[in-house]
């Protein structure tokens, strides 16, 4: 495990440093645990904590960067026994074990205080358990369908905002010889890609999260209608062939070779495929289609987050903190870094058109989930997308999957 740790110190001088000394006043001290090891993140992070300083000399930040793996391992047993005063995590049901166990602080006076309501709106409801708030967002990036616009125009199909039209796009695709929806198995994580985005607009938001939570069965009916949806797909032969033997980049290639038009990919895919040629005048991207109407458009956005540790030492200045990392300028230029989208919908997104497609669409969601694997507890999440890759492959074994969901459900909820 890489554990570095990084002393942002002022010294204080002249008339300044004797009245502080001569009235008993230190420098708070503030200590931030992050995994923002990966050279963005850590940039990204390293000018947030100098900003901060910067505008509150009287706090001193220690720094303690791990390595994602160690930090995985390392976040339950310092969150307990030896506690920093922030700590990065992600929202959603991803941070619900840590609010249970009482290892997380809430603060609602942070999000008042700051008018945070309203300019996180749609991060609102995944930084929200039991009523209250726990942690502030700090970036995001939207997930959607990408798809090549010179092949749609070669079809005559046009861009669909809902699941006939949907359908209807593949089957002029499928008409002039290409694959309407790349996609790659082989890691399992794609495939939750899909079944979330079905589940969202089949059965909405508090559905899905209540499935993810446990509390809802896997035979449950409105499951197995997000499954007949997603049938309807696998039988009109959308999808790429042989995709459990594909990588996620691997089934990049059919989309650049113009033989496959769509990809329900998260906007890291975008670089990728420019770098293999595609242009702006190819690639477009647009929001999943609805499938049940009246069903308000929620999104798949991983959303990483900055938390308080119930057990911190420093929680003023931790929220001194977390007000300025909700700031809509810092998140303007921690996203410019991490080339990804701040939260704060305040803040000015980079001028890319998938990033300023992906913050309107963000910014108008209902809710935000956090991918399937973050949503769901790790031996959930790990045989449900063994069971949607198998639900691609072999759709005549539903009843077999769903009911062995619901065996794992039942074990690992209890």
């Amino acid at each position: 495990m890489e554990n570095k740790n990084k002393k942002f110190a002022k010294a204080a001088v002249g008339l300044l440093a004797a009245s502080a000394i001569s009235f008993g006043t230190f420098a708070g001290e503030l200590v931030i645990n992050t995994d923002t090891s990966d050279p963005a993140p850590k940039a990204a992070f390293e000018a947030l904590i100098k900003g901060f300083e910067a505008e509150n000399p009287d706090v001193n930040v220690t720094w303690n960067l791990f390595d994602h793996e160690g930090y995985k391992t390392s976040i339950r047993n310092f969150l307990t026994a030896d506690a920093p005063d922030l700590a990065n995590w992600y929202a959603g049901n991803r941070m619900l074990p840590f609010v249970n166990a009482g290892l997380f602080e809430p603060v609602d006076d942070v999000w008042a205080a700051n008018g945070l309501n309203q300019s996180f709106k749609s991060t609102a409801s995944s930084m929200t358990i039991n009523g209250k708030k726990y942690g502030v967002p700090y970036t995001f990036y939207q997930w959607g369908v990408y798809y090549r616009k010179d092949l749609f125009e070669q079809a005559g199909a046009t861009v669909p905002t809902n699941w006939v039209e949907f359908k209807a796009a593949g089957e002029k695709l499928k008409a002039a010889g290409i694959t309407p929806i790349t996609i790659g198995t082989k890691y399992l994580w794609t495939a939750a890609g899909v079944f979330d985005y079905l589940n969202l607009r089949t059965n909405g938001y508090d559905f899905h999260m209540a499935l993810t939570k446990g509390e809802v069965s896997w035979t449950d009916a409105r499951v197995r209608k997000t499954m007949a949806n997603w049938k309807e797909l696998i039988d009109a032969g959308f999808f790429l062939e042989n995709h459990a033997a594909y990588s996620w980049q691997e089934a990049l290639a059919p989309m650049v070779q113009g033989k496959a038009a769509m990809y329900v990919m998260g906007n890291f895919a975008v670089a990728p495929l420019k770098e293999a040629g595609l242009t702006n005048d190819q690639l477009g991207f647009f929001q999943f289609p609805a499938i049940t109407a009246g069903i308000p458009m929620a999104e798949e956005a991983p959303t990483d987050t900055i938390h308080i540790p119930s057990n911190a030492k420093n929680k003023v200045d931790a929220k001194r903190f977390l007000a300025y990392l909700a700031r809509a300028d810092v998140q303007t230029q921690i996203n410019k870094t991490l080339g990804q989208l701040p939260a704060n919908a305040n803040s000015v997104t980079d001028d890319d058109p998938f990033l300023k497609a992906g913050a309107k669409i963000l910014a108008n969601a209902e809710g935000i989930a956090q991918f399937f694997d973050r949503d769901a507890p790790a031996e959930m999440a790990q045989a449900g997308m063994e069971g949607f890759q198998e639900f691609m492959v072999k759709p005549e074994r539903l009843d077999a999957i769903l009911d062995r969901l619901e065996k794992v459900r039942m074990r690992v909820y209890k």
